[in-house]
């Protein structure tokens, strides 16, 4: 979520010259010039095609209105699609839409009464491969299970939802080079929308402005939150094209506006601090900065391989998994009871670093400005913490 750091003036000035105008005003039949100018800077850099922007709250608001409104888009075209698609160890939010194209059970089955149903497909998970074959002499079979949802109920699917290259909550499963293209013309094929989920990894988090850039990709739908106020404030946003857009276009007494709103939509304090956060990475040339940096890393997370207990090392851009294994042979995870990953970022702790597991996974997700000193720091307490907690 953190982009250029805490304390950034440029953000804090930006709140503060706002704050003396005004705070909040609603934009249910309103509008405010922070948020229109921050629709015209988020349509400028995001993937060519997308051109409407819909503010909201939280990543998990911005799922849910991308679901709604391609639920929505089917209806005023007469067409019977009903359905989404989500992945194998997919994570799209906490509220009930985006639970319900969740693919976790761990976060998810509590609820499972309170869902909607949606197709699977198979995760990309390389490590763990669903088809048990290896990486890159498996053309992909991971997507049997996608082609044939698609092939058999594409005429009542709406969408197939996505975190795009990495399934971050997931436990920082990396995608392999192509597979998101593919996932592409499938939809393309068979006349389902895309929506790409990059709360999680737009913003630079994987080396680009946003994850679908990488494979030149652009989705019918794209969801942003987290970094785009630089980790200041809370605001999200769902992208869409001009198509989509249309199709809710009407005359007044037809009715066929999208009916969803928050009241802190485009918040004028949010849309000034993300105006700021996107000025930054223009200023500062942030993205460029960060190239040298993403080499060192993936230079420096090769040691951690001679590990015992270390199955897999994923990473994409800023973006690092370290998956820990009782038994590198047989890949065998750590039982639950064992809380290792609780216990190595416990251990961590002791070396001045703050780290998240997700289960058996060590995630490293440093903000974008880091120096390469407190990267070198922070890899070396998450190699002595798993050093001595796994042995």
């Amino acid at each position: 979520m953190n982009v250029h750091g805490h304390r950034k003036k440029e953000i804090d000035a930006a709140i503060k010259r706002q704050l003396n105008k005004v705070a909040h005003s609603t934009l249910l039949g309103l509008g405010n010039v922070p948020s229109i100018e921050l629709a015209k800077e988020l349509i400028a850099i995001a993937p060519p095609g997308l051109a409407k922007v819909f503010y909201s709250d939280s990543g998990s608001s911005a799922v849910e209105i991308a679901l709604k409104m391609a639920y929505q888009y089917w209806q005023y075209l007469d067409k019977a699609k009903t359905r989404f698609i989500h992945l194998e160890n997919a994570y799209h939010g906490d509220t009930i839409g985006s639970v319900s194209v969740g693919g976790m059970d761990l976060f998810h089955k509590t609820y499972k009464g309170l869902l909607f149903e949606s197709y699977k497909a198979d995760s990309p998970y390389c490590y763990r491969c669903p088809k048990g074959k290896n990486y890159p002499g498996c053309n992909f079979e991971c997507l049997d299970r996608l082609r044939d949802v698609l092939r058999q109920h594409h005429s009542s699917t709406a969408a197939l939802i996505v975190e795009p290259l990495v399934q971050a909550a997931g436990g920082i499963i990396v995608w392999p080079e192509g597979i998101y293209r593919k996932m592409r013309e499938l939809c393309h094929k068979h006349n389902v929308l895309l929506i790409a989920d990059e709360v999680a990894v737009g913003f630079g988090r994987t080396g680009h402005m946003f994850a679908s850039e990488a494979e030149g990709v652009t989705p019918d739908i794209l969801c942003l939150a987290k970094g785009i106020t630089g980790g200041y404030l809370p605001l999200a946003a769902t992208l869409t094209t001009q198509k989509i857009f249309d199709a809710f276009s009407g005359e007044y007494k037809e009715q066929k506006t999208f009916f969803h709103g928050h009241t802190y939509t485009g918040n004028p304090l949010a849309c000034a601090a993300a105006l700021a956060n996107l000025g930054l990475f223009k200023k500062e040339k942030t993205l460029q900065k960060l190239q040298p940096k993403i080499k060192f890393l993936g230079k420096e997370l090769e040691k951690f391989k001679k590990l015992k207990h270390i199955g897999d090392i994923r990473q994409k851009g800023f973006m690092v998994g370290i998956e820990l294994v009782k038994n590198k042979e047989t890949k065998e995870p750590y039982p639950w009871e064992e809380r290792i990953g609780i216990k190595v970022c416990q251990k961590a702790r002791e070396y001045g670093v703050i780290l998240r597991p997700l289960g058996n996974v060590i995630v490293l997700m440093p903000p974008l400005s880091i120096s390469q000193e407190e990267l070198k720091q922070l890899l070396d307490a998450a190699y002595k913490a798993i050093s001595e907690i796994t042995g």
